[in-house]
């Protein structure tokens, strides 16, 4: 049995009743929540590193680290998407709600697809 280890980029405390980030590379703090058997067995979050301009694999290696295997983003750069599929990282995608909770059951639920190349950012106003 896999434990499923799901990094959200969040503002704030983040948690599991906070809100997701409106940039992905410039969060605050990633909401860690670890699931076995679609239920979630532990919340914490992982502090964001300062992202530099160009500094992409920042978030990618701090993830990478702490052994997520998957990501709900609203959007994200092809340059971190293609960092996270080298990693082992799924990145899936929710760009309507901004509350971490409901984006969270529906990906334990199977509901949320991953992301596709076609709906990566160009960076600035990412979700």
């Amino acid at each position: 049995m896999t434990t499923l280890r799901i990094a959200i980029p969040s503002i704030g405390e983040g948690g599991l009743d906070g809100q997701r980030a409106g940039h992905f590379g410039h969060c605050d703090v990633f909401t860690c929540i670890e699931a076995e058997n679609g239920g979630i067995t532990s919340v914490s979050t992982i502090q964001n590193k300062e992202h530099v301009q160009g500094g992409c694999m920042v978030p990618v290696n701090l993830l990478a680290e702490n052994k997520i295997n998957a990501l709900i983003v609203g959007g994200i750069g092809m340059r971190p998407l293609m960092g996270f599929k080298q990693v082992g990282i799924d990145v899936y995608h929710d760009a309507e709600r901004i509350d971490i909770r409901p984006v969270v059951e529906d990906m334990l639920a199977g509901k949320l697809p991953l992301i596709s190349d076609d709906q990566v950012c160009g960076g600035g106003n990412q979700r």
